[in-house]
């Protein structure tokens, strides 16, 4: 549901999310913005903890930006607990202990997935050309099987998700095909022309694209401010 990612009073229960989920738009399209407005409503439904995995010098360089309406000393946002990696490695050491935990997260944020993959690195360690897409699959099944691992211990009453942004240029994810076997549902955010930007929500069922939800929304006054959200049947195009 895109209500998900805005400061709204008409989002669905927990129960509601994919247990994986894939953020993609195109570089400065305010997908940091979404993602910590995603935490702060899991946080605030469920008064769990959210884990925010980034990169500390991109986050420091461009911090997200909080819906209007969101008081920047909510409770919410202590239930945010942001994690530092530098590359890959640092997501799989997380994900490895991840069963080990007493107590699971409401979900599990990974901001910027694809950059934390250098091409140089993954070949030179896998001995392969495209040593980068080996270990982005690597990554997300390690990732599917921890969180597949923490809704087995917590469900019914109980559950974790994972939520995975990355960078397009174009109309699409860039590594689609990848994602798209470890990924229940995707989102993706266009910009509209007009300085604005469309969300979309597009659950994958087999080969079947379900009906969207699209959602209207700007990076204004360093705020997210939601425009409107409409149902999109099959096949109809968007204006």
């Amino acid at each position: 549901m895109v209500e998900r990612f805005f400061f709204t009073r008409q989002i669905g229960g927990l129960g509601s999310i994919q247990p994986t989920t894939l953020l993609s738009g195109p570089p400065c399209c305010g997908k940091t913005s979404l993602l910590f407005q995603f935490a702060i409503n899991c946080t605030s439904e469920s008064v769990g903890n959210v884990v925010f995995i980034c990169n500390k010098r991109r986050l420091e360089n461009k911090p997200p930006f909080l819906s209007h309406g969101v008081d920047p000393s909510s409770d919410a946002l202590q239930h945010i607990q942001i994690k530092y990696v530098d590359d890959d490695e640092g997501i799989k050491k997380f994900f490895a202990a991840f069963h080990l935990h007493d107590n699971f997260p409401v979900a599990v944020i990974i901001d910027d997935f694809g950059d934390f993959f250098s091409d140089r690195n993954c070949q030179q360690r896998y001995s392969n050309a495209r040593g980068r897409d080996l270990a982005m699959v690597r990554t997300l099944a390690l990732c599917w099987d921890a969180i597949a691992h923490a809704n087995k211990k917590l469900q019914p009453k109980a559950s974790c998700n994972l939520l995975v942004a990355d960078t397009h240029q174009g109309d699409s994810p860039r590594l689609l095909f990848i994602y798209k076997r470890w990924i229940q549902c995707i989102f993706t955010i266009q910009g509209d022309g007009s300085g604005s930007y469309i969300l979309k929500n597009s659950c994958i069922s087999g080969n079947r694209q379900e009906n969207m939800t699209i959602a209207k929304y700007s990076i204004a006054l360093q705020h997210l401010a939601l425009e409107e959200i409409v149902e999109q049947q099959k096949n109809q195009e968007v204006t």
